[in-house]
């Protein structure tokens, strides 16, 4: 489905009804927004949610991101 949005003097879009009801979308929704190159992305915020947990899905519960993340910053740090 495509549709054309015209951007308005405050910067405002109106999504068009059958865009929003393609996505199930109701007043006071919230949606993501971010840049993908120039590209811009709007999401539902569950959509977006599900998709992160789906990237971390296949890291084990015993593996932590965050000491790994910590420990390349500390060699970084060393190496300095």
């Amino acid at each position: 489905m495509d549709a054309t949005l015209v951007l308005g003097q405050q910067g405002r879009l109106v999504i068009p009804a059958e865009v929003r009801s393609a996505l199930g979308l109701a007043p006071g929704d919230r949606l993501h927004l971010h840049l993908s190159g120039r590209r811009l992305v709007l999401e539902r915020q569950q959509d977006a949610a599900a998709e992160l947990r789906g990237l971390a899905a296949g890291v084990p519960g015993s593996r932590s991101l965050v000491e790994e993340l910590l420990a390349e910053r500390r060699q970084a740090a060393a190496g300095e």
